[in-house]
């Protein structure tokens, strides 16, 4: 069920592609143009989906060498969950944050930051490279991608024409609607930052709960998610937001439109989930008080 509203909702972004640009370009050339551009989007974030994830935060690969405990640690999970081992690299950025990325589980990369490797011990980071291969292993990377690459097309496009209209550049010959245009320029990046919502939330559930059981240890995730959520506050990661999706952690930022435009569910509910995975697993740890950790 989850994987149908996923493609539904990727069917859905790509509408609102093609709408946008009957609106903004104007006409019938401007709905070709959206059909054209949905489609080589498409191709292009399935084909070069790695690529441009790892770009956009400037990740940078990195050998057994330079990174001999992280390697380990993602050969080892990638093993006990039947994958290939995955491209690795780390981001230079001071905030804690990790993502996987890539079309398949043959051109699969993880990243993690150098903040999230100071931030967290062995058995938290462990937890959240699992909550990455899952994502690898459900093909979660690929749908993040494609979305991330429409939303980043939508939110383009309303930008040059809103800065077309501001300087006056714009010659609607085919005499639109001044206002109608206006509203599109402010709604369109708004309802493809909902369709997101909407894909990556439901995505995040399944890959906390298939960390859980890479590992065996839900806690372990659940004390990470809450460091990682007081880190957020302090340091965001930057990078472009049409993107974010693809993190472990959103940014936090404010409490109301914060949460209600958040790319990932709450902190609060993904750890009371994985909890309740915790008791169904069976753990030697279910009997013990979950502590909520502060960062270090």
């Amino acid at each position: 069920m989850n994987r149908l509203k996923t493609v539904a909702l990727l069917g859905l972004l790509s509408a609102l592609l093609i709408t946008v640009s009957y609106w903004l370009i104007g006409g019938a050339t401007g709905a070709i143009f959206g059909i054209c551009l949905a489609a080589v989007m498409n191709l292009g974030s399935w084909y070069f989906s790695d690529r441009i994830a790892l770009a956009a935060y400037g990740a940078q690969s990195v050998t057994p060498a330079q990174a001999p405990n992280l390697y380990r640690m993602v050969q080892r999970l990638s093993d006990r969950a039947g994958l290939p081992m995955p491209a690795v690299y780390v981001v230079p950025s001071p905030a804690a944050n990790a993502f996987a990325t890539g079309r398949d589980s043959e051109h699969a990369a993880v990243a993690v930051t150098e903040g999230i490797m100071r931030l967290l011990p062995d058995d938290e980071l462990e937890a959240v490279i699992a909550h990455e291969l899952s994502h690898v292993r459900n093909r979660d990377t690929l749908t993040q991608a494609v979305a991330a690459t429409i939303g980043g097309a939508i939110s383009f496009l309303a930008q040059m024409v809103s800065y077309s209209l501001w300087f006056g550049g714009r010659d609607d010959r085919e005499g639109g609607n001044p206002f109608g245009l206006l509203l599109t320029v402010m709604l369109a990046p708004v309802a493809a930052t909902v369709i997101q919502l909407g894909i990556s939330r439901t995505r995040e559930f399944e890959a906390d709960a298939g960390s859980a059981k890479l590992t065996g240890n839900p806690r372990a995730l659940a004390r990470a998610l809450q460091r990682l959520e007081a880190s957020a506050r302090q340091v965001a990661i930057g990078g472009n937001p049409a993107f974010e999706p693809l993190l472990i952690m959103h940014s936090v930022s404010g409490q109301f439109l914060g949460k209600l435009f958040s790319t990932h569910p709450s902190t609060e509910a993904r750890v009371q989930n994985l909890l309740k995975l915790e008791q169904a697993l069976d753990t030697p740890s279910v009997n013990q008080p979950y502590r909520f950790v502060s960062q270090r």
